[in-house]
């Protein structure tokens, strides 16, 4: 679908140069001569590299159209993660490099967004927030209050967070996937 580029957002996905690429920041300048133009910073999905181009405002750039589906985590091996369609129990394998980081927060029966482009997978969500336990963290020292310093924990999966001081080994806490930082603890 065809925009224009006055019309970019970051996070669009737009196909450059036969590539999909992500838009990660964009400026709007209306310079004292000549017409205005959009500066985008994109990065390649696939490649991972990065793009800076200049558009202008009158030009039009394809938006691709992306298809979004929800499916079940199974499992996962040394190059691909296991996923179910919960509707017909279909299962599809996916490269890990398709979840990127994330990857360590994921759980067995774990729905999963997998986005795809033209039938083919571009890229995995996870949950915005997953529970973890403490496996290791220094002990509660007994008086200490919720104060702006955190500590150091190391959680059951492997991530390494920073939590504050009142939480022990063995608390179940909060952890947001997408830059493994804590939340809160958990209520269950």
């Amino acid at each position: 679908m065809k925009i224009n580029a006055v019309a970019i957002r970051p996070g669009n996905v737009l196909e450059f140069n036969n590539k999909l690429c992500v838009v990660s920041k964009i400026q709007h300048t209306q310079p004292g001569k000549g017409g205005a133009y959009m500066q985008v910073e994109m990065k390649d999905i696939k490649e991972g590299t990065k793009y800076n181009e200049r558009f202008r405002s009158s030009e039009t750039v394809e938006k691709a159209h992306l298809d979004t589906n929800s499916y079940q985590y199974l499992y996962k091996d040394e190059h691909n993660i296991t996923v179910m369609d919960t509707e017909n129990y279909e299962q599809h394998s996916i490269s890990n490099d398709l979840v990127g980081d994330p990857i360590i927060f994921l759980q067995d029966g774990m729905m999963v967004s997998v986005v795809s482009y033209q039938g083919a997978p571009v890229a995995v969500e996870l949950p915005e927030t997953a529970i973890q336990e403490i496996a290791e963290t220094e002990p509660v020292v007994k008086g200490q209050t919720a104060a702006s310093s955190y500590k150091p924990a190391i959680l059951d999966n492997g991530a390494r967070v920073t939590v504050p001081p009142f939480i022990g080994t063995g608390d179940r806490v909060v952890v947001r996937t997408a830059d493994s930082t804590y939340v809160e603890r958990s209520k269950d």
